[in-house]
């Protein structure tokens, strides 16, 4: 595996681990006491409230972080989610084991970390994994715990990759890249103690994106995976829906973010973007692919587009459970990591169980 690139920019400061013993602590209060604290009342669109605690953590994290994910540059939005992820981490799901180990991509090997859960004996169900991030930010040690919960709740090895980045590695190092590791993975399926009926795809948002695309490169072949779990996938930059005007600016992703990822990801080049490469959406024939689980968030930009990929997929006879988790906010899966809000928790381990019950 590829050394760690971390500097001391990235790693976290004591106001930071200062600030999340004190945020840990607040949760624990009532949701009244919580809103109270916030100073404002959370958003409610639709009949529908965020989470007191999450919206509790929108108001503190924008008081302290005034950039987008990609400002003031790309190296330094990456150097501060970094350094968020390992400051506001809890204790760590625990799982059998962890190893970190190299994948072959595209153009040379990949980074990647093994996950088995306890007691795993003989071949387990495997989970190829990929990491959110709009392409340009984020790596296997920001989705840690994401990885490490659906490695215990949903009693699946888990193989997390990191894929090339924008603006460095543009469209379409990223989908050569995942399914490059998607085939090492089945290669090499015995090694990793998979059974090779069981290997499933699965990602959250440029990662959910990334396992829609294999999934759909690999429709028709034997290659194909037993299913795919699809977190708040980014699946159509085009389309103006209401979930973007809805939710584009005050939560942790933001319409500014997404334009931002998307100009890094495809550099600049607007007629890529219908590309079922670029945009699963607006693949002609979905009929053919694997079993889905499309998880959405009620606040976030991304959430309608995820819904009408689910909704495609169900409409041609694609087995598909899609589910929107009312009172989230993007990005909810690494919550997990950064809090210790109750509904958060238990939308993870749904999602896990959700994901065991097809695996069986």
């Amino acid at each position: 595996m590829p050394a760690d690139r971390s500097t001391t920019h990235d790693r976290p400061r004591v106001r930071d681990r200062v600030e999340r013993a004190i945020g840990r602590l607040l949760l624990r209060l009532p949701a009244r006491a919580l809103i109270a604290l916030a100073g404002s009342e959370p958003l409610v669109v639709d009949g529908a409230q965020l989470d007191p605690g999450v919206h509790f953590l929108r108001v503190m994290h924008a008081r302290r972080v005034r950039h987008g994910l990609t400002e003031p540059t790309i190296d330094a939005g990456r150097a501060r989610y970094r350094r968020d992820a390992r400051a506001f981490a809890g204790p760590r799901t625990r799982v059998g084991s962890v190893r970190a180990l190299t994948a072959a991509g595209a153009d040379g090997p990949l980074g990647a970390r093994l996950y088995r859960p306890r007691g795993a004996t003989g071949d387990m169900p495997l989970l190829v994994y990929f990491h959110g991030g709009g392409f340009v930010i984020g790596d296997i040690e920001t989705h840690d715990e994401p990885c490490r919960v659906l490695c215990r709740y949903a009693r699946t090895s888990v193989l997390s990759v990191a894929y090339r980045l924008a603006p460095e590695h543009p469209f379409p190092a990223a989908v050569d890249d995942a399914l490059a590791a998607w085939r090492w993975a089945r290669a090499h399926a015995a090694t990793l103690g998979a059974d090779p009926s069981r290997i499933t795809i699965g990602g959250d948002s440029a990662g959910g994106n990334l396992a829609a695309v294999v999934s759909l490169l690999t429709a028709f072949a034997e290659e194909a995976p037993a299913a795919q779990l699809l977190v708040y996938p980014a699946v159509d930059p085009l389309t103006a829906r209401r979930s973007r005007e809805l939710f584009g600016a005050g939560l942790f992703l933001t319409m500014r973010d997404v334009e931002a990822f998307e100009h890094a990801y495809r550099g600049g080049q607007p007629g890529e973007a219908n590309d079922p490469r670029v945009a699963p959406l607006f693949a002609r024939d979905l009929r053919g692919l694997p079993p889905a689980l499309v998880i959405t968030a009620g606040f976030d930009v991304l959430r309608d587009e995820g819904e009408a990929y689910a909704h495609k997929l169900d409409a041609a006879g694609v087995d598909v459970v899609g589910t929107r988790y009312e009172g989230m906010i993007h990005d909810f899966g690494l919550l997990n990591a950064l809090s210790d809000v109750p509904a958060v928790r238990a939308a993870l381990h749904q999602a896990s169980e959700d994901l065991r019950q097809k695996l069986q």
